[in-house]
């Protein structure tokens, strides 16, 4: 047990994940722990990259990356799957192949661990449902994995899963990450290439339409 670390964050180095944990750190300063998760995704590499380039921003020393390939594994969507082509932004599938079957079931599993382990008391996560139809990032799911994580552990612990975007669209999450000072400068959000953004892929698309409607420039719109 660490009593020092108050809350366990997951960062995958995107552009939400990282304004999440400046919500955090505004919460608790360097009480923090950060958990990073590589699931066998394609840009895997330059997600670790960027996380651990904002956890180092912040000074949190804490810093856990879990191997969850399995999910690779498993398949079943895009990210993981490099003979599936990852969708462009007009995409209109209910469900876009970039979906990972269940990844954030797993990866909150991961981090309320850990904070069970460290004695924290909240998990800090980035999803948020206005652009999203992924059926895990949906409020129905996070009240209910919530009731899981009390079931799931012994009653002296008390975790909660904290989602501070989940009602905010891209724009208002750049907004608020500029508020904060954020390192958006350090995130990526491609979901295809790990050299310079693909400018094509949903999440390229999502992240320019967000800083565009903020008025606000997009630190790597120079690449």
């Amino acid at each position: 047990m660490s009593p020092d670390v108050a809350a366990v964050a997951l960062l995958s180095g995107g552009l939400d994940s990282c304004v999440a944990v400046a919500i955090a750190v505004q919460a608790y300063g360097p009480r923090m722990a950060i958990l990073h998760a590589g699931y066998g995704q394609r840009t895997a590499m330059r997600e670790q990259q960027a996380a651990h380039a904002i956890s180092a921003h912040y000074g949190l020393g804490t810093f856990l990356a879990v191997d969850l390939t399995w999910l690779r594994d498993i398949g079943g969507s895009s990210l993981t799957d490099p003979s599936q082509p990852v969708p462009g932004a007009d995409d209109t599938a209910a469900v876009p192949t970039t979906y990972v079957p269940f990844r954030n079931a797993s990866l909150l599993a991961a981090a309320v661990a850990w904070a069970e382990v460290l004695g924290a008391g909240e998990v800090y996560c980035g999803a948020h449902a206005a652009d999203s139809a992924y059926p895990d990032t949906q409020p129905a799911f996070f009240t209910a994995f919530n009731e899981v994580a009390r079931q799931g552990t012994p009653q002296t612990t008390q975790i909660v899963v904290r989602t501070p975007l989940l009602d905010l669209d891209k724009e208002a999450i750049v907004r608020r990450g500029d508020r904060l000072q954020a390192p958006l400068h350090l995130t990526w959000s491609c979901y295809e290439r790990q050299d310079q953004p693909c400018r094509r892929c949903h999440s390229c698309h999502l992240r320019a339409r967000g800083f565009a409607a903020a008025g606000i420039p997009d630190p790597l719109a120079s690449y």
